[in-house]
């Protein structure tokens, strides 16, 4: 059987915001005709802001913390309660005291659900601010950077670039690709993603599905989806 996985930043949604509202109507029917689930490194109350209730409701299911807390219809069916060590807090807010960028908006350690997400910017920051670190982040690849530091540093945990801003801390294997356990052999898995990049947090899931696709925004998502249903590879 054919089931569709869907990222949400950048692939449903522009980073951070909600779906557009032709999109969000032809993807609901998609999920009404189709097994439908979410994957994303936020948690659930932002995935219900940004998709909307209706989408939340219409998909199978959505692995929120990239598969760390788990959603049905509005109920968590299950969570993991791991949290970073000490010396892994200290060695991260060691790099927002060396980083270049200055600008500092507050939150710039968010613990979630079996993952950390760091940001230098900060969680706080408005989309101007956000716009103004990712281009920042272009030119001197800082996210990339920290997280390969970070992973010869503690070989046990995981670091991953996620959305425009942040770094995805977990244990290795609490990455998106954990999800696979809940489907069955037979399943072919279609995965749709902004971040398959080897350092990015779709990479791992995109390892262990049949058919990964890669994205930039959601507009190529839309056509994708089209072309999905045009072949026959998903029902109308």
């Amino acid at each position: 059987m054919n089931k569709f996985i869907f990222d949400v930043d950048g692939t449903l949604t522009p980073s951070r915001k909600g779906m557009d509202g032709e999109f969000q109507g032809y993807f609901l029917d998609f999920c009404y005709a189709n097994e439908v689930y979410l994957v994303t490194g936020s948690d659930y109350p932002k995935t219900l802001e940004q998709v909307g209730p209706d989408v939340c409701e219409a998909v199978t299911r959505i692995y929120n913390c990239n598969g760390n807390d788990v959603w049905e219809k509005g109920v968590n069916i299950r969570t993991n309660d791991w949290i970073i060590s000490e010396e892994v807090h200290e060695w991260l807010a060691n790099k927002l005291t060396e980083s270049a960028y200055t600008v500092r908006t507050g939150l710039h350690f968010e613990h979630r659900p079996g993952l950390v997400n760091f940001s230098i910017v900060g969680r706080n920051a408005d989309n101007e601010q956000r716009a103004e670190y990712v281009v920042y982040d272009e030119l001197s690849d800082e996210r990339n950077i920290i997280a390969k530091g970070f992973n010869l540093k503690f070989p046990d945990l995981q670091a991953t670039v996620g959305g425009e801003t942040g770094i995805d801390i977990s244990p290795i294997g609490f990455d998106k690709s954990q999800i696979v356990e809940d489907f069955d052999e037979e399943d072919t898995l279609y995965f749709v993603g902004d971040r398959m990049d080897p350092d990015g947090n779709d990479y791992p899931l995109s390892l262990e599905v049949d058919v990964a696709k890669p994205v930039t925004r959601w507009q190529e998502t839309f056509e994708y989806l089209q072309s999905l249903q045009e072949t026959g590879v998903a029902a109308e």
